[in-house]
């Protein structure tokens, strides 16, 4: 008899347990789907992410309020009821901690661009204020508990340098991805080049890499120790508008003073309708390289918004300063030779 009632008394507060860890997860569930659908209508976006930041810890504090309820079923001695009530105050400032690190996080990554902070939001800024705050949630529950920091971090210290040499590889592309967010030679979004021929648009810095999405859309995933050591040209930098050198050769026949006017003519018509095309700086048409074997070569410079538009706007200006050659006249020549035979 003792016996079915020792089991009776555990089974009791197992079952309250489970019943109000259930209807306390279907009550979140109901409540953030219905902030959801509210925030969804608003023009903000500051409240749809706190929603998403506080539906993860949302689950520990469900977890903290069944245990809470649960307990209040028991026959414990005053020991346990301490140790629960503690237990439950651990999980509420962890879940405390937890949302308030992915809300920042979250609103440092949407709001840094606009507000024009010198900070890059990319995966490791990300990772290291929500490891921050994350950090300062666990002293604040050390010191609730009563446990002295400084024997811990003594012990942080001896072991750190062991786990230092063992993870060195990793602890240098750490180090190396936190100095190119200090720099900002490198930015999510860049177009960037690499001296072993990579090419690509930034799409993230992690704790580890760098991932590159190049012109084909695939990824190309670069230690940060390797992007730190490598000679890399930014073409964003100082701005994103590109030189672009189209070659045009006519025939000695032609006059190179109205062939320069008629190009930069027909340029200046493309850009109303070429929109990667940029007039500012103007186009300038040069007498370079110059006297060709068979034929007057100039080179027309003209600007594009960002790297990837060289290749639509130099198609397109191939083909309109074609058309306009041939209306105009001008000879396009075909490579030739004069050959004198001696007798």
């Amino acid at each position: 008899m003792d016996l079915l009632q020792e089991y009776f008394f555990i089974f009791i507060p197992v079952v309250y347990f489970g019943v109000a860890f259930t209807v306390l997860l279907l009550f979140k569930k109901i409540v953030f789907s219905l902030l959801t659908k509210w925030a969804a209508a608003t023009s903000w976006d500051i409240d749809d992410i706190i929603i998403d930041g506080l539906k993860k810890p949302a689950f520990f504090v469900v977890l903290a309020l069944a245990i809470l309820i649960a307990s209040q079923y028991t026959i414990l001695s005053e020991k346990w009821q301490m140790l629960i009530s503690k237990s439950v105050h651990v999980i509420i400032i962890f879940a405390l901690t937890l949302g308030i690190a992915n809300i920042v996080g979250s609103l440092l990554q949407k709001y840094v661009k606009i507000a024009n902070i010198p900070l890059a939001p990319t995966g490791l800024t990300y990772i290291i204020i929500k490891g921050l705050f994350v950090l300062i949630g666990i002293l604040i529950i050390l010191n609730y508990l009563g446990i002295s920091i400084a024997p811990i971090l003594t012990t942080l210290g001896v072991g750190g340098l062991a786990v230092a040499l063992a993870l060195q590889d990793t602890l240098s592309n750490l180090f190396a991805g936190m100095q190119i967010l200090i720099e900002r030679s490198v930015r999510v979004g860049d177009f960037v080049k690499i001296d072993e021929g990579i090419e690509g648009y930034v799409e993230d810095i992690t704790w580890r890499t760098t991932r590159i999405r190049m012109l084909p859309n695939n990824i190309v995933i670069v230690p940060n120790s390797k992007m730190a050591q490598s000679m890399i040209t930014n073409f964003y930098l100082p701005v994103p508008h590109l030189a672009l050198r189209i070659p045009v050769s006519v025939s000695y026949n032609s006059d190179p003073q109205h062939v320069e006017h008629v190009i930069l003519d027909e340029v200046k018509k493309s850009a109303s309708t070429i929109q990667q095309l940029v007039m500012d700086p103007e186009p300038v048409v040069r007498f370079i390289p110059g006297f060709g074997d068979s034929s007057l070569d100039l080179t027309l410079i003209v600007y594009v918004k960002e790297y990837a538009d060289q290749f639509p706007v130099q198609s397109e200006l191939r083909k309109r300063i074609f058309n306009r050659l041939k209306e105009e006249g001008i000879e396009i020549p075909f490579p030739q030779r004069v050959v004198h035979i001696v007798k």
